[in-house]
């Protein structure tokens, strides 16, 4: 064969391929193609974006116990999983709070009520305060969104001085939960955007019946959300004392000598422990183990120390509005620890792990007492 004949047949196979090219894209479908079953996808090797940002409240006292508000960033030192971070924003007291108040409104606690209804004008000034802004959720056997979010102390004092006694129920978890996904929208702060710190303060007795929700499933979410949960425990035996004799309340969720969740981690459950774990020895480490326990196990019921449990696990405080205790006093006491506490933000780095993730927060003096959240759940993709 000739070189021009040589040259010719190249020519000729080169615009059959690109005949053939543009007949086969002619002929393409839009949108993807469906391979066959035989054939071998090459994927793409998966890139794992981060955009997770935590936020962790840290309240520092000194041996006194009173608030400590004069230490810098430079004082903290916060490790995830054990991995030291970068602090990327950090503030006093100072950062708006976007609130929402889950109220129990159920005939369990009637008796109470007047004293709820005298919570408006305590909650907008001294735990809103000017800068922030809040929602009311109420609940028994329903739940009722009584307010949503607002910076308007008035319609909170009217919110709430319009509560009215309803069914027996007590859905808590399922009223925590709404309140969850109100503040999930909410904007948050960060290194760049002045956003809220979002706090739930839980009024009612620590008793649930009739959710849907577990406790660890709420807590899993709250806790990504980067939400604060403090609760007010009021009393159904002091509730119970100025009750009409002839109003009944409905049978407790277990029955007297039983339990719903286990014991702490490395003790024997009996129908007592959960009550001497945390009344006796060490009462916050025996609550943080059954945070962590909840957390851990979220579909799983919890029935003891629910309130306790919720705000052990997101960095918050439960203080019972009893005793020596009034409702007042204990408002007062979180909005004083709200507006002393310090807020530590980080977009955590070398711990990229499925699972739970332990928070640790330590500052450079040694005579200091402080608290925080002790971590979150990472759940992986398609979990």
């Amino acid at each position: 064969m000739s070189i021009g004949q040589k040259n010719r047949v190249a020519l000729a196979g080169i615009l059959g391929g690109f005949v053939f090219a543009v007949s086969i894209c002619a002929q393409a479908p839009e949108g993807p193609m469906t391979p066959g079953p035989d054939a071998k996808i090459q994927q793409a090797p998966k890139i794992a974006v981060r955009s997770l940002l935590v936020t962790t409240p840290v309240t520092v006292r000194d041996e006194k116990g009173e608030m400590v508000n004069s230490l810098e960033q430079a004082d903290f030192h916060v490790t995830d999983n054990g991995v030291p971070q970068r602090i990327t924003h950090f503030d006093l007291g100072g950062d708006p709070i976007s609130l929402v108040v889950v109220v129990e409104t159920s005939s369990r606690i009637s008796p109470l009520l007047p004293m709820i209804r005298k919570s408006g004008i305590l909650i907008s000034q001294t735990i809103t305060g000017p800068t922030g802004e809040g929602a009311v959720v109420a609940y028994d056997d329903h739940l009722s969104t009584l307010l949503d979010f607002t910076n308007s102390a008035d319609a909170m004092e009217k919110t709430l001085s319009e509560l009215q006694a309803g069914s027996p129920g007590s859905r808590l978890f399922d009223a925590m939960s709404q309140a969850v996904e109100m503040l999930s929208f909410r904007p948050e702060v960060s290194e760049t955007d002045l956003g809220k710190r979002r706090v739930m303060l839980v009024i009612g007795e620590a008793h649930d019946s009739g959710s849907e929700e577990k406790l660890g499933e709420v807590l899993r979410r709250a806790q990504l959300a980067n939400i604060t949960i403090y609760a007010v425990g009021i009393s159904g035996a002091k509730a119970d004392l100025k009750r009409k004799p002839e109003d009944k309340l409905p049978p407790k969720a277990t029955p007297d000598g039983t339990f719903g969740s286990p014991p702490p981690p490395g003790t024997v459950q009996t129908p007592t422990s959960e009550t001497q774990a945390a009344e006796a020895g060490s009462p916050l480490a025996a609550i943080q183990a059954l945070a962590f326990w909840a957390v851990m196990h979220a579909k799983d019921k919890v029935t003891a120390h629910q309130l306790e449990i919720a705000a052990a696990a997101t960095g918050g405080e439960h203080l019972s509005a009893w005793k020596d205790r009034s409702l007042e006093k204990v408002l007062d006491e979180i909005g004083g620890e709200l507006h002393s506490q310090y807020t530590l933000t980080y977009a955590p780095t070398g711990s990229d792990a499925e699972g739970y993730h332990e928070i640790s927060v330590k500052v450079d003096r040694k005579d200091l007492t402080v608290r925080t959240r002790p971590g979150y759940y990472l759940v992986g993709p398609g979990s």
